[in-house]
């Protein structure tokens, strides 16, 4: 209790001067109070008179404000370039890509009905040749599985407004969006390295040879079925999609990317904008292009899944199928 009491004209002092700037902090506070209703009243009479206010005049023409974040442009209240990022992303993007990933699969379902997967013209032997190791397989099956979530959950953030919305409402997209943005953002750096690994573990295999100009000269007969064409570890089609579309579209996905997933090492906004657009373009022609990949390794053509599931192929399906390979290979001895 003497503690209390010494004590007490100090508690009574601080009391006071917080007592103090709780009052100079309630007068400030009414007097911007009164500002800002009467900045309100202004501005609403602009409006109502069609007359725009400076403050808006000025954020519309992009100019800087004051702020406490070092954040580039984030001084900026309205950013001109984001009414063409919103323009372009909401109308050729969606509308062409929409279009895009929903007319192919119908065409590959109906070369497929038409002309029906490829097949062995003889009986499998019976002797099975390695055509991927394991390594091979699990940096392939990895990047398979990380690229499809992207797919997923990129598709997801793009339509979904368009598509699930008018299903499931609002209240579960938001959840659906929230999920797929943290799937995408997680998964994005991990395919970035598999796009990596990709590029070190096939490239040698997939340098193009004379022999893949005849493939692409008759890529119509040969992919129905009605011509031989000799080739390596990996046909013209194999390497055009190692080259376009891991290499060429994996870069630039995974690069635009990281510029959207690590927005701290300075880059502004309208960089991150051409970011978005090159992404979403660059996504849509490598989903579009997978899809081929992906009809040709399952139901296009026998025994093509079980190479990448197994690691093994039939030395009849070597021999039709990649024949120049299977002259290599041949003297090792079969499992």
């Amino acid at each position: 209790m003497p503690l209390l009491f010494k004590l007490m004209p100090t508690l009574l002092a601080l009391a006071l001067l917080a007592g103090g700037g709780c009052a100079r902090a309630a007068g400030a506070a009414g007097d911007a109070e009164s500002v800002t209703a009467a900045t309100a009243h202004t501005v609403e009479e602009g409006r109502s008179a069609g007359i725009p206010s400076e403050a808006q005049l000025q954020a519309e023409a992009g100019t800087a404000g004051v702020t406490q974040s070092h954040s580039r442009g984030a001084a900026v209240f309205q950013q001109d370039e984001g009414h063409w990022w919103r323009t372009l992303r909401n109308g050729p993007v969606t509308f062409y890509g929409g279009w895009l990933l929903s007319v192919l699969p119908a065409l590959i379902l109906g070369f497929y009905a038409v002309f029906g997967p490829l097949k062995l013209r003889d009986a499998p032997t019976g002797r099975l040749l390695q055509r991927f190791t394991v390594r091979e397989r699990v940096i392939h099956w990895i990047t398979a599985i990380t690229f499809v979530l992207l797919a997923l959950t990129g598709i997801v953030l793009l339509f979904g407004k368009h598509l699930l919305i008018p299903l499931i409402g609002h209240g579960a997209f938001s959840w659906i969006a929230a999920l797929s943005k943290n799937v995408h953002n997680v998964a994005g750096p991990l395919f970035a390295v598999c796009v990596v690994f990709m590029f070190v573990t096939f490239v040698r295999d997939n340098l193009f040879h004379k022999v893949d100009l005849a493939w692409f000269a008759n890529i119509r007969l040969v992919l129905t079925g009605r011509k031989h064409i000799p080739s390596w570890k990996f046909n013209g089609a194999e390497k055009l999609w190692f080259w376009g579309g891991v290499t060429l579209l994996g870069v630039v996905v995974s690069a635009s990317g990281l510029v959207l997933d690590f927005p701290v090492f300075g880059q502004s906004r309208q960089v991150m904008q051409i970011a978005s657009l090159v992404h979403g373009v660059g996504a849509l022609l490598f989903i579009a292009a997978a899809l081929g990949h992906v009809y040709m390794g399952t139901i296009g053509a026998h025994g093509a899944f079980q190479a990448m599931k197994t690691g093994m192929v039939d030395e009849t399906w070597a021999r039709e199928h990649h024949e120049l390979w299977y002259e290599k290979i041949s003297r090792q001895p079969p499992r």
